[in-house]
């Protein structure tokens, strides 16, 4: 699904990512581990066309970022902080960026607010909502438009325990339905749980933990 060739990433004369070499497969739940700074984010902002590599390539699906596309088709994602307009419901905001995109239904985008947990008849702003409440609108964002490939950093910020159990089930069942997911997480415990692949970064260069992957596959 995604394979990334030998990226380096230079901002400002600082050297952000070293010779990245993965591929992440079809259908299953990659992880990224590694400290605050050490490049996650980045590579994730690489793969979704937010960023260009200084050098390398990525293809996502057979296309080339930044050649082929600009961005990967059928992705969707929650980096960083969601962004939603803070006096507009949760259903008015994410109906809003459908309505742009001219993908889905309304019956859509409620679909996804309650397959997270989120009742999309509450009219209470969004401003309003608990940081857990955000997390899951900007997951629900996310799926939406029923991507193939999904890329999460930190999707579980905010949530109490009963919400990490329910996203974890859920993305579970979408990677049974053959999505690929790749998530970053500080949490052991979720990465356990979830993850067929996981991916240490550290200072901007990146190994595999498990399985391992011999140079001569990538």
């Amino acid at each position: 699904m995604i394979k990334v060739n030998h990226v380096f990433l230079t901002l400002n004369k600082t050297p952000i990512l070293t010779d990245i070499n993965v591929n992440f497969e079809r259908g299953k739940i990659h992880g990224l581990i590694g400290r605050n700074g050490s490049g996650k984010t980045m590579l994730m902002k690489c793969i979704c066309g937010f960023v260009s590599p200084t050098k390398g390539w990525i293809t996502v699906d057979g296309k080339r970022i930044g050649k082929d596309c600009d961005f990967p088709d059928s992705t969707g994602f929650i980096i960083e902080s969601p962004g939603f307009i803070p006096y507009y419901s949760g259903y008015k905001n994410l109906k809003q960026l459908a309505d742009l995109r001219k993908k889905i239904t309304a019956e859509d985008v409620q679909e996804a607010m309650r397959a997270v947990g989120l009742d999309p008849n509450l009219k209470r702003h969004v401003r309003k909502y608990s940081l857990g409440m955000k997390q899951r609108l900007g997951l629900a964002q996310a799926i939406m438009e029923d991507p193939e490939l999904l890329i999460l950093d930190e999707p579980m910020n905010g949530l109490d325990n009963d919400g990490v159990k329910d996203m974890r089930k859920y993305l579970l069942t979408l990677k049974e339905n053959n999505k690929t997911i790749i998530i970053a997480s500080h949490s052991a415990e979720d990465i356990d749980v979830l993850c067929d692949t996981v991916c240490e970064m550290n200072k901007g260069t990146l190994h595999q933990v498990r399985p391992y992957i011999s140079e001569s596959t990538i």
